[in-house]
């Protein structure tokens, strides 16, 4: 299929971006296009703009900034999963990296573009929750940054005002004491999970000081699983431990999706298998790197 017609306009700058999008009635940034290209070509979309964001030099680079690392919203998935420094600094994300599509989407998909979609099945929201992440945000006027935890509202919707533009992404560091659990479960390789976890943790010794659950695919949103995260927290991860964070799963995961191939009862089983395996892998192998 083909797009219905639209108007083109490159964008040099955030704010000649957002001056075309309010100009505009019916407009849409376009960045990697991974999400937005199909939509566009099924008749999903029909904008009457759509605004090229893809030369503005500000929304590129990795970079650590003190104590966090400051992510372009135009890196490519592929540029995360090669770097030296969000392996370093941000293990998380560059564990979650290999498990987005396939290498041709990751050379052209961004991260910006991935938490402004806000797929719930997609790896880098959910990281972005693990990990505290966040989220900045560009009217052209002013900059201000949104928390993971209040940036993904329901399904496909974020707090992002009409109009602005997610420029980075701010992750805190990895700190010493810290460990990481990744892992997703797939018809294939490369599909959509039927159900993933990310979790980022704050150990003192053997025990479990703080930790952030976010699972995917399993609901509306990336969703914490703030009932595994009690009842894990304080503890050595003891399989009793982590049988009763199984079972606060049933109440922090409400609105399991189900389809004709994978009900919610399943996908709720596979949420708690990846729950079991990942926080014994935390408990098993400390070392502050994602198997």
């Amino acid at each position: 299929m083909k797009p219905s017609p639209f108007a083109y306009a490159r964008a040099a700058s955030v704010a000649e971006a957002v001056a075309a999008f309010r100009a505009s009635g019916d407009a849409r940034y376009l960045a990697g296009g991974q999400s937005l290209i199909p939509a566009l070509n099924l008749r999903l979309q029909a904008p009457e703009l759509l605004i090229d964001i893809t030369h503005i030099a500000a929304l590129r680079g990795i970079e650590l900034r003190g104590d966090a690392l400051r992510i372009g919203a135009l890196t490519r998935h592929s540029e995360i999963l090669a770097s030296p420094l969000v392996a370093e600094a941000a293990p998380l994300l560059a564990a979650a990296a290999p498990w987005v599509a396939h290498p041709a989407i990751r050379n052209k998909g961004t991260l910006g573009g991935s938490l402004s979609l806000a797929d719930p099945a997609s790896e880098f929201p959910a990281v972005a929750l693990a990990l505290n992440a966040r989220i900045e945000l560009d009217d052209g006027e002013r900059l201000r940054a949104v928390a993971a935890d209040d940036f993904f509202r329901d399904l496909y919707e974020t707090a992002a005002e009409p109009g602005e533009i997610l420029t980075a992404v701010h992750v805190p560091a990895a700190r010493p004491g810290q460990r990481f659990a990744f892992d997703e479960l797939a018809r294939r390789r490369g599909d959509f999970a039927l159900a993933g976890i990310a979790i980022a943790g704050d150990f003192e010794g053997e025990i479990a000081a703080r930790l952030r659950i976010a699972m995917f695919s399993v609901g509306p949103t990336p969703m914490r699983a703030r009932g595994a995260e009690a009842a894990l927290t304080g503890t050595r991860l003891a399989d009793a431990d982590i049988a009763r964070a199984q079972a606060a799963l049933g109440e922090d995961l409400p609105d399991i999706p189900g389809d004709a191939q994978t009900g919610a009862a399943a996908r709720l089983h596979l949420a708690r298998v990846l729950l079991k395996r990942q926080v014994a892998r935390l408990r098993d192998a400390p070392e502050a790197r994602p198997a």
